[in-house]
């Protein structure tokens, strides 16, 4: 099996702990993505993978092979980083098959493999160019190259395309999605983007001060979050956070005009305060003026309104249906409480 399973893996720097205790399990050709904000541990994670970090105590499996004492040459592991870090001075043939030509494999197979990368990346008609002839998005092509040529157990990318302008990531993505589809590869893919994490992944592992707060596959976690945090953090735009207090019939909100929902989860004890999120999408236009429209985003599609409450709470909500609405005017919100999620006020956690 080509999969990666970590148990109890820990990582400190001196008195400071950094991960902690992190149990996981990527299956053989699994697409599995660390996210999480800045400085949450996930390309330290990465690097203690690929050997380029200590592990200070647990264990890293790689094809059922403990390679925590390992080096990293001697993992089976391919890494793409978010530099290039391409030759300058070399063509891309040259840069795809150093690695290669300096573990003096046979001239005639490295040719054989350049070929086969450039291939499956479309880089054919680039092999005889030096990177400085090559666009941003081919440069990282090639990078990946350089890994596929190596024929790797594990792919690892450690926030590869952040160097890259909008519509370039957007390419890109799809070229790595497609790329996972026609090698089946296990890869495992950092990024603070979980649109990225989203669209590319078979499973999302979130990560948050060095702690996984929740795996599962990219929908799972956006429709059934286990806390606060992954609630917030999966989702563009963001899941609305509302004040809530129990009451005898649900939960009254008080920036959708008091109004209670009847909602179908175990809540305590009445007059409690909770947590009440509502995606975006979630929210139907209603008759009223409880809110006020301070922006509005017009995609063409799809509209997103930037309402606020009467103590400035704000809202974002998805309106198709909002060409009419303009600054200043007032508004009012309904919800399906099937769509609506709780979570305690001083936990997080979700409320079920």
């Amino acid at each position: 099996m080509t999969g990666v399973t970590l148990s109890n893996v820990i990582k400190k720097y001196g008195d400071t702990q950094v991960i902690h205790g992190v149990d996981l399990q990527i299956d053989e050709g699994e697409f599995c993505v660390f996210v999480g904000p800045s400085g949450c541990g996930k390309s330290t994670l990465l690097r203690m993978i690929a050997g380029l970090e200590e592990t200070t105590s647990g264990n890293i499996v790689i094809e059922g092979t403990d390679v925590t004492r390992v080096d990293a040459a001697e993992r089976g592991v391919a890494m793409v980083f978010q530099t290039y870090a391409l030759y300058p001075h070399m063509t891309v043939a040259e840069n795809m098959g150093f690695g290669l030509k300096m573990n003096k494999v046979p001239k005639a197979e490295i040719e054989e493999k350049v070929r086969t990368a450039a291939e499956i990346l479309k880089l054919e008609p680039y092999l005889d160019r030096k990177p400085k002839a090559l666009s941003g998005g081919q440069r990282q092509r090639v990078a990946i190259g350089r890994a596929i040529v190596r024929g790797p157990k594990v792919f690892l990318f450690d926030e590869p395309l952040s160097n890259l302008d909008a519509e370039l990531r957007v390419e890109m993505r799809v070229e790595i999605a497609r790329l996972h589809q026609e090698i089946g590869a296990t890869m495992i893919y950092v990024t603070h983007d979980q649109v990225e994490a989203m669209t590319l992944a078979d499973k999302i592992v979130v990560l948050r001060a060095g702690v996984v707060e929740q795996v599962g596959a990219p929908l799972d976690l956006y429709d059934d979050p286990d806390n606060q945090f992954v609630a917030g953090f999966i989702g563009s735009p963001a899941m609305n956070f509302l004040d809530g207090t129990v009451t005898a019939g649900g939960v009254a909100v008080e920036a959708l005009g008091n109004a209670v929902i009847p909602v179908a989860a175990q809540l305590p004890a009445e007059g409690s305060a909770v947590t009440v999120g509502i995606r975006p999408e979630h929210f139907m236009l209603a008759e009223g003026s409880d809110l006020t429209v301070d922006l509005i985003e017009h995609l063409g599609g799809v509209s997103y309104l930037y309402l606020n409450d009467a103590r400035g709470k704000r809202l974002i909500v998805e309106g198709k249906e909002a060409r009419g609405l303009k600054h200043d005017m007032k508004t009012s919100l309904s919800v399906d409480p099937a769509n609506v999620f709780l979570f305690d006020a001083t936990s997080q956690k979700r409320l079920r």
